[in-house]
């Protein structure tokens, strides 16, 4: 791979770190035998099928493109290998080599909406900056909802609670957040959010006001049950948090543990220490 295209493969993969867009690059690793690019050749993929560099062209770099695509989809990497043998038997070239391609997508940062700027949703918003997340609040009262008030974050959206979906894209990598008034506002919202692609969807409320939400939404907007379960409330992790700070900092710790597939459940360790297997959990515990 000439020096100038290895150049705009990464200038174009800092630009779309720059612009938050998505990408996946694929890298050649390995080669045996006749194949038409080397180890090191790039190629970064848009999710719309953009390309910059090339991994060979033709049919293989086809598979790698697929490749690359389902790796956006799931988030995933991948090392598929390729012989070059014979088209007729579904080879993806006649070159007589072999290549293996590491795939690795580069995602944007996750996106907390924060909906309701309040003590609790400042606080929280503040918090997800500092978890490296996409920060974006939203307000239908534009006091609430400006970078005068809570400076630093991504995107400040004034607006209804349920039109929020009209104003901001949220997809499988949006955790939301509703810190909102209560159940006028959540009536109109929680259908709209239930209509999205997000992982995890948190409404603030004691039990109580979880419950006559969740009996006005199957009464009135005719949501079932399993549609209801998707929604985290009360918001958080049972922490016994009371002020603005610790309720989002039990949000945020919900959050984390639903983006990363951990339990919520008390890490100490209360066996013998002779009983631990070193080698098993080797890498598990935080490191300093």
């Amino acid at each position: 791979m000439r020096m100038d295209d290895t150049r705009a493969v990464y200038q174009a993969l800092l630009t779309a770190q720059e612009r938050d867009d998505p990408v996946a690059l694929a890298t050649v690793i390995n080669v045996q035998g006749s194949v038409p690019r080397h180890a090191g050749s790039k190629m970064l993929v848009h999710p719309d099928g953009t390309l910059i560099g090339t991994v060979g062209g033709g049919a293989l770099e086809a598979l790698v493109i697929q490749e690359a695509l389902a790796a956006l989809a799931d988030g995933q990497p991948r090392l598929p290998s390729y012989a070059l043998n014979d088209l007729s038997s579904g080879d993806p070239g006649i070159c007589g080599g072999t290549v293996q391609i590491f795939i690795e997508p580069i995602h944007a940062a996750p996106t907390l909406l924060v909906i309701g700027g309040g003590h609790v949703g400042q606080a929280l918003a503040e918090l997800g900056k500092w978890s490296a997340y996409r920060v974006i609040v939203s307000d239908d009262r534009a006091e609430f909802c400006n970078p005068e008030v809570l400076p630093g974050m991504d995107a400040y959206v004034v607006c209804a609670p349920g039109e929020i979906t009209q104003h901001v894209s949220i997809d499988t990598r949006t955790y939301i957040a509703a810190v909102t008034r209560g159940l006028p506002v959540d009536v109109k919202l929680i259908p709209a959010l239930l209509a999205t692609d997000a992982p995890y969807i948190g409404l603030i409320g004691s039990r109580r006001r979880w419950a006559l939400t969740a009996r006005a939404l199957k009464d009135d907007y005719g949501l079932a049950d399993a549609q209801l379960r998707r929604i985290h409330a009360p918001i958080g992790l049972e922490l016994q948090a009371e002020t603005p700070k610790e309720i989002a900092l039990s949000i945020m710790a919900e959050i984390i543990m639903m983006r990363r597939g951990g339990t919520g459940a008390p890490m100490r360790w209360l066996g013998e220490p002779d009983a631990v297997d070193l080698a098993a959990v080797q890498g598990q515990d935080h490191a300093e």
